[in-house]
């Protein structure tokens, strides 16, 4: 993190702390949709970030991978943690960083996060989720594994899928020598870190055979993933400007991850369109002013009528990437503390 990111992230921390009718007031006038009402201190960000600069999906990807890096150091700080550990393993592509996390107070064997990041399939780095995976890791009592899969353009559809199979293989294959209970093993991500787990999640459950040493999941944490590539629906269009994720970024990344010109309804692009028989418990949360809303609520009510545990949240007041915010006010922790809580129990209980 750079110092002018640092003293930045310091004074946006430092605004969400005052009081909060100050906050209401500077947040300006409610707004609503669908009966909702965005909550304050997500209204006061949008202003902000209005002010910051440009958008990360309007200018050459390169730049915008920097924006998104810095936004998120900014709301996310620098929490807590027992120990961090990176490495590199062998990916179908060449080398594969992990970040491996460990809350404190756990030793020897324990449950496990096998994280993907979100942004897009374009943006987003071991990096720009270390907060998240920070906060998860100490929250809900597990080990968590980020891991950098290869990013579009450079590396379109189906590189992402199989950087992340591949690692979620290793994990579980040296789960002994990392301290992690293969049966209590959770897939996790954000966006297209939603996608991609439950990408893995169908292709594992899906084999005839598994690798040495290879469980399925016990649990899926997806937070407002994308998961249709073939139907553009309604909260697409009703939310595509004001609410942080906007049209021009889903085109952008739509776009660049797809330049190989795979079917729209492939499962490992759309999971809505896998077989979902079989898979483990999730945990399905969406925020009220997303584009993704619909599609990530379809994917909870999809994988229910196959016979999966799932809990469905709609975060009724908040917005795409409030997982980024765990630093940032009360409403995005307090969510995110839920998704931890939701974790916690589905790998204590497997």
């Amino acid at each position: 993190m750079t110092s002018t990111t640092s003293v930045k992230g310091a004074a946006l921390r430092a605004a969400f702390r005052l009081p909060a009718p100050v906050i209401a007031r500077l947040a300006g006038a409610p707004v609503t949709r669908r009966h909702r009402t965005l909550d304050p201190q997500m209204r006061l960000l949008l202003t902000l970030q209005a002010l910051e600069g440009p958008a990360a999906e309007s200018v050459p990807i390169p730049h915008g991978r920097r924006i998104i890096r810095a936004s998120a150091a900014m709301a996310g700080g620098a929490l807590p943690i027992g120990s961090v550990h990176d490495r590199t393993i062998d990916g179908p592509g060449g080398p594969l960083p992990l970040r491996l996390y460990a809350p404190r107070g756990v030793t020897g064997t324990a449950p496990a996060l096998v994280f993907f990041h979100g942004g897009g399939w374009i943006y987003g780095d071991l990096e720009s989720h270390d907060a998240m995976c920070r906060f998860l890791a100490e929250q809900a009592g597990v080990r968590v594994v980020a891991v950098d899969y290869r990013l579009a353009p450079e590396h379109p559809f189906p590189a992402a899928p199989d950087d992340c199979l591949a690692a979620y293989d290793w994990v579980l294959a040296h789960a002994d020598a990392l301290g992690i209970d293969r049966h209590r093993v959770a897939v996790g991500g954000d966006s297209a870190g939603g996608n991609l787990a439950t990408v893995v999640a169908q292709q594992v459950v899906g084999r005839t055979e598994q690798p040495a040493g290879v469980v399925p999941p016990a649990y899926q944490l997806l937070i407002y993933p994308a998961v249709d590539f073939v139907e553009k629906r309604p909260s697409r269009t009703e939310m595509e400007t004001g609410f942080f994720l906007t049209g021009g970024f889903i085109d952008l990344s739509s776009d660049s991850y797809t330049a190989s010109a795979p079917d729209p309804a492939d499962p490992r692009l759309s999971p809505l369109y896998g077989k979902l028989e079989g898979l483990p418990p999730a945990y399905v949360v969406t925020a009220g002013f997303d584009p993704l809303l619909d599609e990530g609520e379809a994917y909870a009510e999809a994988m229910r009528a196959a016979g999966v545990e799932v809990t469905y949240l709609c975060e009724d007041g908040l917005i795409h990437s409030f997982a980024n915010m765990v630093a940032l006010g009360t409403a995005a922790p307090a969510a995110m503390r839920r998704a931890a809580r939701a974790l916690r129990r589905g790998l204590h209980r497997s």
